[in-house]
């Protein structure tokens, strides 16, 4: 059969996720995301990964515990029905598709109905959550080999109704715990539950008591929680800190190594869940520095970008823009939507000749030399348009002079005002972009607030700050009463005590770096 398959026919691809971490899926994952017309995607599948598939069609067959949304055979049934429908299928499963995943049954069912299929792996649990949690499964000072082990197995106490009714399943156990108590390492998969029953066996069996294990919950995530003890105490701990699933326990000597080699939950903002505001544009640079730092991330957009709605005069200063002495951004979206624009009326940078360039913030300035390749003139150390107008007057570079500021449309009046007051010869200020208040606030934020899962809330302009108290509705300030604010600068600062609100911190360098920098300082 395989040979009659041609390039021609659909195609189902077998993604491993890795653990949770979005972070850790491989470069081809990505690339069949991106491609994708359908994603079919399980409970263990970060779902952050659906942002490289905007357009598929995403359906969720999760499975937790006893709590199934569509059956095995159901799930096989829907990846041929999508595959002959000619949609490119991605099937994104936690982990790697074939340790403990049911990729081969998934496999077996497409060969069966004649459909083309790929396998890409991915890290699984028992690879990625030890070492976020700082255990190596292998080390030669400890052990030679490393085994992968189903926690629930085929006992019946666990199994889903599909499953007690399949042959292979009958009987409590087909294990050797004589066997797998002798080895060095051992992991055990999604065995919460039956936990006390396996360090039992395996003591009955042989196994030390006092051999070093260790349960971790949401392995390479933010989320990670991470129990250590040995076969003898583990299940008792486990109980008393009440470690739910999905968590996989690893029991050998290697286990000790953590307490030297614990890199990851010993990260500054490790275990804080921290909200960024910023528009979906902006929002990836701090969301990147954040989670680097150990942190939970929820992005919560309040305000959305949409190009100037009327292009008439912009195009027209565009065309004169050599006649200027000085372009003037206010924002690294000022930037971008400059460049798009030019790029759309079949322009480039040639269109400003000789003018100089003036940026407010270090972005800013980073955009200008990476859109247009130009180093701007003049960026003040404060990130405000007092201190660039400051800048101008100490230079002597407003008396007589032309300005085109090209900015957002609600930003602050106070540059042209100042330059104008300087007896410019000309300030023309056109907003080549607009924002828009969001409609409402992703629901994972919401829940986390009802839960008191939010510790810091981050705001990067005046209008982040009041779009986000709009959206939660009158009795924000009880809602935001014990959470943490970060406030990027003064004039944003200002706008939060506007709203009855006190930052906890304010960033010394008004950028993102220095709003980062300020929430680790604060964190203490």
């Amino acid at each position: 059969m395989m040979s009659s398959w041609t390039n021609s026919d659909p195609i189902v691809s077998l993604v491993g996720a890795g653990p949770g971490d979005p972070g850790l899926i491989t470069v081809r994952g990505v690339q069949l995301l991106e491609r994708a017309d359908v994603v079919v995607y399980d409970y263990l599948a970060n779902p952050r990964l659906l942002s490289y598939c905007p357009q598929a069609e995403c359906i969720y067959v999760g499975k937790q515990a006893a709590s199934h949304s569509m059956t095995q055979d159901q799930i096989n049934a829907l990846l041929i029905e999508k595959a002959k429908a000619s949609k490119r299928v991605v099937r994104l499963k936690g982990g790697d598709p074939f340790v403990f995943g049911r990729g081969g049954e998934e496999c077996l069912a497409l060969a069966a109905a004649g459909l083309r299929f790929e396998v890409v792996p991915g890290i699984t649990a028992a690879i990625g959550a030890p070492a976020y949690a700082g255990i190596p499964v292998t080390h030669r000072d400890f052990n030679s080999s490393f085994t992968f082990i189903t926690g629930h197995e085929k006992e019946e106490e666990y199994k889903d109704p599909e499953a007690q009714g399949r042959e292979a399943a009958t009987g409590s156990s087909d294990l050797d715990w004589s066997v797998i108590a002798k080895l060095p390492c051992v992991a055990f998969y999604m065995g919460v539950k039956s936990l006390p029953r396996i360090c039992a066996k395996l003591i009955e069996n042989g196994m030390p008591a006092d051999m070093p294990a260790a349960a971790i919950r949401w392995g390479t995530r933010p989320q990670q929680q991470t129990v250590v003890g040995t076969v003898g105490t583990l299940a008792d701990r486990v109980r008393e800190v009440g470690l739910k699933p999905p968590a996989l326990t690893i029991i050998g000597q290697v286990v000790s190594l953590r307490e030297t080699m614990n890199w990851f939950e010993t990260r500054p903002l490790f275990g804080k869940t921290i909200v960024v505001t910023r528009t979906r544009q902006q929002a990836s640079d701090l969301t990147d520095q954040l989670t680097a730092l150990g942190a939970d991330v929820i992005e919560a957009p309040t305000i959305e970008l949409a190009p100037a709605s009327d292009w008439t005069p912009i195009d027209r200063a565009l065309a004169s823009a050599a006649d200027f002495d000085w372009i003037v951004f206010t924002s690294a979206n000022g930037v971008e939507y400059t460049r798009r624009r030019l790029f759309e009326t079949g322009h480039d940078v040639r269109v400003f000749g000789k003018a100089k360039f003036a940026a407010i913030g270090s972005a800013t300035a980073a955009a200008l030399r990476e859109k247009f390749f130009i180093q701007p003139d003049l960026c003040p150390d404060r990130f405000v348009a007092e201190a660039l107008a400051d800048e101008f007057a100490a230079r002597n570079e407003i008396a007589g002079k032309r300005f085109l500021l090209l900015r957002a449309d609600i930003a602050r009046p106070i540059l042209r005002e100042r330059l104008e007051q300087g007896r410019a010869a000309q300030v023309l200020d056109l907003p080549v972009y607009e924002t828009k208040p969001a409609t409402s606030l992703p629901p994972p934020l919401l829940e986390a607030l009802d839960a008191g899962d939010v510790h810091w809330i981050t705001f990067t302009s005046s209008s982040t700050a009041r779009n986000f108290a709009a959206l939660l509705g009158p009795d924000y300030r009880d809602k935001l009463r014990n959470i943490r604010l970060a406030s990027i600068g003064p004039i944003t600062t200002q706008t939060l005590k506007e709203l009855g609100l006190e930052p906890t911190v304010q960033a010394d360098q008004f950028n993102i770096d220095g709003l980062v920098s300020a929430i680790r300082a604060g964190n203490g």
